[in-house]
């Protein structure tokens, strides 16, 4: 393609050899040069070179323009050492010489030649200062470049417009709002905010210190604006969420300056807040205005089908992959598959994935991850054997699916063998493990992973501390869950860790110390509140009795942070009137919900009833619990308890007859008691003399590294102590023994 354009060493040869210098063309020279910043642009260096003996045998080599010409070119084709050795034994350097090779460093990335150079020029003006800001500002060197536009003021030199606008770019990766408007106040002064690409630069920091208004007072300012101006103020208003300016915005965009970025931001904005159908609706009309769509554009899309289960939309958007070619590309296959088994479709997932590129790690990932969502734990550990080559992601999903399929154990054995084979674990890994120690409650391996981590030096983000403080709540040690709290407290963005924190102290019961903690929280207005947040609140609100300041949380949670309450709070608040003797508001309240009541929420006003002797609501709610669940025992014991309470003992009679013919058993309730003196190391590793006790309808699980006669008789005696148990009841014992762990676990 650029044969053409490319300088043509024989007919150069012919022009330039001849020894007469009459004979030579005319402005000879200015050929030399054409033909050098010809392969210059190109990068040919064998045409370059050629060049180069032509001005040596013309005899031009002391050229000053001719030799800047040179320098120029071998730096641009990377070939430094040739320029290095010209600019070293050329006795006529000037600034323009020093500009060429300073600006060579600086795009090799070789930063201390650049800056040694630069120190060593006789007279440096706009130029030179402008090449370094801009070469260390491009490469993220943002300190650097500024240091050295402070030098360039000191010297009384004025920037000019890429000057300005490389500081400002480097100023955007730091700096703040007001550093913004200092530097808007200097464009102004120097009069270069007029130039469209330092007007640009300014909006774009403006967009990224969040400050829009400032932005769009710019914006309606500027004299001049292009398709990157436009593209800038409408990513701002996209990222910031502003649907509806940013819409407004784009329709003010003239027809002709609306290219992939235009559309794609808009898209990409209606992708964020899953408004899918506004999205694709802004695709199509891309389409139809002639605009491919890049396969970035179409990942994004189908991966909101993903998480919005839209599909009908993501099988139209597969046929236009198919159609655009992008079905090879590996990453696109990825994401096919994890839309298809995000829908369920777990078969055309798999066929994707058979059709597809198999040596994929990326796309067998998407396979286990997909076998795991749709709770396919079995399939996903055959994908998982059968990898020649796994990742952190491969191991990561098949921990965190064993964890969240009630097989903790299995995932703290796979999480060993991670470690055994070399393979670093991240925060997700790790999260998961703490779940797994946390369900089951084994102290001493949470410690043991939470050293771990510490002396891997794995940085702690939001989701991995409250992993770690939710472990040691559920393990019993709320004051070590709180001494994480409060070592990561100011770190955290999101609410993951105050909710782990607050959950857990309302959990212990510590409802004054969960309350404060979220009245902390709520003064830090930078992280967002969600729904989990209100279930501990409530929760606290419970356990303490606190029946007034839980209907003002309440209330705040839709009327304040726009939370819709689910299920789970209209329990707590029936559990908090129930408590109360509110039974009449709390049935209210259950007639009243937007979703259907389930088990739990008429199951807790039938137990509130029963505390509280309130039969007419008791019988009620006993009537609906037995619709949604018939044979539910536990509803029918607690109703014959309310009769028994009141006296009426032929109801009585007549529901336990009911259940005997029935053949409706109550599921008996599960107690525990664990001693823990160890870590997880031997969890795995030394797996001998099993023991377990099995008593009736429950079982005894005890694990104990040397199990004298004389705990057997204390557990002997803790068995006795329990009215529903019997001793004669005992089936067969199991001991897991630890390397220095002695559990001691009651069901």
């Amino acid at each position: 393609m650029f044969n053409s354009l490319k300088p043509k060493p024989c007919w150069l040869h012919k022009c330039l050899s001849t020894s007469a210098p009459s004979s030579r063309p005319h402005h000879y020279d200015l050929l030399l040069i054409s033909s050098l910043k010809s392969a210059a642009t190109h990068c040919s260096i064998s045409h370059g070179r050629i060049t180069h003996c032509l001005v040596i045998k013309s005899g031009f080599a002391s050229n000053p323009f001719i030799l800047n010409t040179l320098i120029n070119m071998y730096a641009k084709c990377g070939f430094l050492q040739d320029a290095e050795r010209l600019f070293s034994f050329s006795p006529n350097l000037d600034p323009v010489s020093y500009n060429i090779m300073i600006s060579g460093y600086v795009k090799s990335g070789r930063f201390h030649e650049a800056r040694s150079l630069f120190d060593q020029m006789p007279k440096k003006g706009c130029v030179s200062y402008t090449t370094m800001v801009m070469g260390f500002a491009s490469k993220g060197y943002w300190r650097e470049a500024i240091g050295i536009f402070k030098e360039m003021r000191y010297g009384g030199i004025l920037p000019n417009e890429v000057t300005l606008a490389s500081l400002i770019s480097a100023c955007s990766g730091f700096g703040g709002i007001s550093i913004c408007r200092m530097l808007h106040g200097l464009a102004v002064k120097v009069i270069l905010d007029e130039f469209v690409i330092v007007s640009t630069n300014l909006l774009h920091m403006y967009c990224v210190c969040g400050s829009l208004k400032d932005g769009r007072d710019l914006f309606n300012q500027m004299l001049e604006k292009n398709v990157v101006s436009w593209n800038v103020m409408l990513n701002g208003y996209a990222k910031a969420g502003d649907i509806e300016l940013a819409r407004e915005l784009f329709e003010k965009i003239p027809v002709k300056e609306k290219d992939v970025v235009s559309w794609g931001t808009m898209v990409d904005a209606y992708v964020q807040v899953d408004w899918l159908s506004e999205a694709l609706t802004m695709f199509c009309a891309m389409l139809r205005e002639g605009v491919e769509a890049s396969d970035v554009m179409i990942v994004d899309l189908v991966s909101a089908c993903a998480r919005l289960s839209a599909t009908l939309e993501g099988f139209q958007l597969h046929g236009r992959i198919v159609k655009a070619g992008f079905e090879c590309y590996d990453f696109v296959q990825a994401t096919i598959i994890h839309f298809y088994a995000a829908c369920g479709r777990v078969d055309l997932a798999y066929l994707q994935f058979e059709v597809g590129v198999k040596d994929h790690l990326p796309s067998r990932n998407a396979v286990i991850a997909g076998y795991i969502r749709n709770g396919m734990i079995e399939q996903a550990r055959l994908v998982f054997d059968e990898m020649a080559e796994r990742d952190v992601s491969s191991w990561s999903s098949m921990i965190a699916g064993y964890a969240q399929s009630e097989q903790p154990n299995i995932a703290l054995e796979l999480f060993q063998e991670m470690v055994a084979c070399g393979m670093q674990p991240n925060q997700i890994t790790l999260a998961s493990v703490f779940s797994a120690i946390a369900s089951l409650g084994m102290l001493n391996e949470g410690r043991w992973a939470h050293e771990y981590v510490q002396n891997n030096c794995i940085p702690l983000n939001d989701n991995l501390s409250a992993a770690i403080i939710d472990m040691y709540a559920k393990c019993g040690s709320i004051n070590a869950a709180l001494e994480v709290f409060c070592q990561i407290r100011e770190k955290a963005s999101t609410v993951s860790p105050w909710n782990a924190m607050i959950c857990g102290l309302a959990m212990h019961g510590d409802a004054n110390l969960s309350l404060e903690i979220y009245s902390y929280l709520e003064r830090r207005h930078h992280i967002k509140q969600n729904s989990i947040t209100f279930i501990g609140v409530l929760t606290a609100c419970c356990h303490a009795g606190l029946v007034e300041l839980g209907e003002k949380y309440f209330k705040r949670m839709k009327n304040v942070y726009n939370i819709d309450p689910g299920i789970k709070h209209y329990g707590c608040m029936v559990d908090l009137l129930g408590r109360a003797g509110r039974l009449e508001e709390a049935e209210k309240m259950i007639m009243t919900m937007p979703m259907k009541a389930d088990v739990v929420i008429w199951g807790t006003l039938l137990a509130a009833c029963r505390t509280h002797g309130n039969v007419d609501i008791g019988e009620r709610a006993a009537e609906n619990l037995a619709k949604l669940e018939p044979c539910h025992g536990g509803g029918k014991v607690l109703l014959s308890n309310l009769y028994a309470d009141a006296g009426r003992w032929e109801d009585v009679f007549s529901i336990r007859r009911a259940m005997q013919n029935q053949r409706v058993k109550k599921s008996p309730g599960y107690s525990g008691v664990i001693l823990v003196k160890a870590g997880i190391g031997d969890l795995i590793k030394r797996r001998t003399d099993d023991m377990t006790l099995a008593i009736g309808d429950g079982r005894l699980a005890v694990m104990a590294s040397d199990f004298a006669m004389g705990q057997f008789r204390f557990l002997k005696r803790l068995l006795l102590v329990h009215g529903h148990l019997n001793y004669q009841h005992l089936g067969y014992v199991v001991l897991y023994n630890f390397y220095r762990n002695a559990v001691l676990m009651l069901f």
